[in-house]
């Protein structure tokens, strides 16, 4: 009877401590949302979209950026309703992007005629307006969105 014992119990710690070491908590959960945010961020840092070409690509690594947020699995709620929260940050911008980048292009295209500058004129109208309205409220959505999760994963 003793010898049943003397392999059930370390074959019951081992099982623990295996389910213990797969499972994620929620400071691994939180770096691997912090990271894909971070890259996002970065992105736009780094391309800020001066060029159309660089607009149009800049807008297309936001898409992955958000697609790679959406397929993030996690366990904890509250890091869903973030995931979710980012989600719609980073698809904002990446449709403001696009739209600031197709006018651009419209832009560019214009002649140095009296329709040519009216249409340039409408081309800087949607590109301010794009850019201002994504700079407004998706830029202060994750800058809160930042704040709070960076609250929230150093809570004990």
């Amino acid at each position: 009877m003793l010898r049943k014992y003397i392999v059930i119990a370390p074959v019951s710690l081992s099982i623990a401590l295996l389910v213990i070491g797969c499972y994620e908590n929620k400071a691994s959960q939180c770096q691997r949302l912090i990271k894909v945010v971070n890259e996002g961020n970065s992105l736009i840092d780094k391309n800020k979209g001066q060029q159309v070409v660089t607009s149009v690509q800049l807008s297309k690594d936001l898409e992955v950026i958000t697609i790679s947020i959406e397929q993030l699995n996690f366990t904890d709620p509250k890091l869903k309703e973030f995931q979710s929260r980012f989600v719609k940050v980073f698809n904002n911008l990446s449709q403001a992007i696009a739209k600031a980048a197709r006018a651009l292009g419209s832009a560019k295209a214009a002649e140095a005629s009296p329709p040519g500058r009216e249409k340039l004129q409408k081309a800087r109208t949607e590109i301010d307006t794009a850019l201002t309205a994504a700079a407004k409220s998706a830029g202060k959505e994750s800058d809160a969105l930042v704040k709070q999760i960076n609250t929230y994963c150093n809570e004990p």
